[in-house]
């Protein structure tokens, strides 16, 4: 039996690193003020068609949409709708971020509401590096600010975050694409500029000629890519509003010292996006690759049912992550070895022995003991692979003087200690490393 296509088994050498990136993402959106919020694995279908949006990859082809068997029948005699009352794996995070935002009134509380959160997404699409049908991500979303400051903001930590993690070599790439002013203009202007070409692009784009144009300018087939070479830019038709938020971005950025480059190519995947979108691009995973994304979605409440409420936030695989942590060489903490190893010698000493285990863990130690009753020589073997620092050695005469023998694996100097005080001795020897 093996695991499904495009999922991951996480093994305990694995999960260090896991630990690692999760905990120190933790530690910075805590400095900055975040707090963690968890919303369900599933959410009703609606929720992604009407956020994620419908002309997305997304939701025309990347949802696991689940319908119980009971409804299974209904759904077949077209007497139940999927779209309203099917359940789907969550895609992403932030919709559901919002809908709890709304759902909770979260809305009636000091704003803004900073959150960040750490949950599984599943997409159906082809796997490979950094990409499965089960991933993980980390994001971040604030709620209620229209600021500028509050977009750089997200993009300073996004910074601060890679810089402890001791990522090198990254491009923070931004862009505006424009709100519903300015953007059905260049949307026109940009549909007018590629009818004669529509033959070049993809069957993808050509159906996002309709529904979406700006999408089109994100495809990565080189037939498309060479269309829109010299396509007009949003940039160039951005309304009043718009050009003076992203003044305020660069300007925002510059104090909070966030090297930048304008890209105006970034259009970000999915429909909610308003004014800023960004990228934090790595070049060590083989190609150019996005580590992180994200931007400004300030109709995306209001979508879901809530009030008109801007937000700006962020989203990134923590496969890719460490993905780009490897490429580069970076180094993750190393498993935290077994402090102490009882050997436990005989039937007589095993309740004693147990005991002693107990103190020892209760001290805070790290301690094991053997569970398949292998020899002296074996139990000793055993504890150098755990990598302790002591075992206590605990036969029938150290049982008969109450004693144990305390064995330094890295000296190999060795002393009795009576029973009833070695967990402080082990301590004491141990003392901050714990």
């Amino acid at each position: 039996m093996n695991k499904p296509k495009g999922t991951m088994d996480q093994l305990p050498r694995e999960v260090v690193k896991w630990q690692h990136v999760e905990g120190k993402f933790k530690e910075v959106c805590h400095r900055y003020g975040f707090d963690e919020i968890r919303t369900p694995t599933f959410e009703y279908t609606s929720l992604f068609k009407r956020g994620v949006g419908e002309t997305t990859d997304i939701v025309q082809k990347e949802m696991f949409t689940v319908i119980s068997d009971a409804n299974l029948r209904k759904y077949h005699e077209g007497k139940f709708d999927l779209d309203k009352r099917g359940f789907t794996l969550k895609p992403e995070g932030t919709a559901s971020v919002v809908r709890s935002f709304v759902e909770n009134k979260l809305y009636a509380e000091a704003q803004p509401t900073k959150l960040f959160y750490i949950t599984p997404c599943f997409r159906n699409e082809n796997p490979q590096a950094g990409r499965l049908r089960e991933f993980h991500q980390v994001g971040i979303e604030t709620l209620s600010s229209m600021n500028p400051a509050t977009d750089a903001e997200i993009i300073a930590l996004a910074k601060d975050y890679f810089d402890e993690l001791g990522l090198k070599d990254l491009s923070i790439k931004i862009n505006s694409v424009g709100c519903k002013v300015c953007r059905p203009v260049y949307h026109e202007k940009l549909k007018s500029f590629l009818e004669p070409r529509l033959n070049d692009l993809c069957e993808t784009c050509q159906g996002r000629f309709h529904t979406n144009p700006l999408r089109i300018l994100d495809c990565k087939v080189p037939t498309c890519q060479a269309a829109v070479k010299d396509a007009p830019l949003l940039m160039d038709h951005l309304c009043e509003d718009c050009q003076t938020h992203f003044t305020g971005l660069k300007q925002s950025l510059e104090a909070f010292e966030v090297p930048f480059v304008v890209d105006p190519r970034i259009v970000r995947g999915l429909d909610y996006y308003t004014k800023t979108a960004f990228e934090i691009v790595s070049e060590n995973i083989g190609a150019q690759s996005t580590v992180c994304g994200g931007g400004r979605y300030d109709g995306l409440v209001e979508d879901v049912g809530g009030p008109r409420t801007p937000g700006v936030g962020f989203g990134l695989g923590i496969e890719r992550l460490i993905l780009t942590l490897e490429a580069e060489g970076v180094a993750f903490p190393e498993p935290e070895p077994t402090q102490v190893f009882i050997v436990i010698l005989g039937d007589a000493p095993k309740l004693t022995g147990l005991g002693i285990l107990k103190h020892l863990r209760d001290s805070g130690i790290k301690s094991e003991f053997d569970h398949l009753n292998r020899s002296l020589k074996a139990q000793m073997r055993y504890a150098d692979k755990l990598g302790a620092r002591y075992t206590l050695i605990l036969g029938e005469e150290e049982l008969k003087s109450r004693e144990v023998t305390v064995k330094n694996m890295q000296t190999s100097d060795q002393e009795t200690v009576k029973i009833d005080g070695v967990a402080d001795y082990i301590a004491a020897r141990l003392g901050g490393s714990r």
